[in-house]
């Protein structure tokens, strides 16, 4: 849930600055103290720019508008609440908006569930971020990660936000832990298609 006065916004890139609309109830944004650590780490590994980008339990967009506005290629954004699409692709009109002339990325919104998203997905992506709503039990996730495995190019990195307490996800055949960040009661994990 959205406590009062939450404010997201784009850290970087072309879209700098841009505060992102919030919806009143359902979503829990990254925060800009994890997000500019996250990016930080990806820009350093070379993980953002020119890649296909998939956000799974969007939200926002936080994650996935921020890896547009710092130059990946294409984006697709997935959320089901359906209150939260219509803010998402508000958000993604402000974000593509301030893209450079000729240079905008694709991005997309699907508003379905994630594991129907990703059992009727034949797109290849290199770069996955999860970040469920708390609910999302550590079996649901499990299974969300294997249903991902088919979409993931060679090398592909998957990186899951969790509350700490809630442990390591269960990684299938085909995902290995590469790293683990920790941010006060958030847990980053990185993870790479074999």
């Amino acid at each position: 849930m959205r406590q009062d006065g939450l404010v997201s916004r784009i850290i970087s890139g072309f879209a700098d600055n841009l505060t992102l609309a919030v919806p009143k109830t359902g979503t829990r944004p990254t925060s800009d103290r994890v997000r500019e650590a996250l990016f930080s780490a990806l820009d350093a590994r070379d993980e953002i720019a020119g890649r296909r980008v998939l956000d799974l339990y969007a939200g926002t967009g936080g994650l996935g508008l921020e890896a547009a506005s710092r130059g990946a290629a294409s984006v697709v954004l997935v959320e089901k609440a359906p209150a939260a699409a219509r803010v998402l692709r508000r958000n993604v009109d402000a974000v593509v908006g301030r893209a450079p002339s000729g240079r905008a990325p694709r991005v997309d919104v699907v508003a379905q569930p994630v594991r129907s998203y990703l059992t009727g997905s034949r797109s290849l992506v290199d770069l996955v971020f999860f970040d469920p709503p708390y609910e999302v039990a550590a079996a649901e996730l499990a299974a969300d990660l294997e249903a991902l495995l088919p979409s993931l190019a060679d090398e592909a990195l998957v990186v899951v936000e969790r509350a700490s307490r809630d442990g390591e996800p269960a990684w299938p055949t085909g995902l290995t832990l590469d790293a683990k960040k920790q941010y006060g009661d958030t847990t980053v994990w990185f993870a790479l298609r074999d």
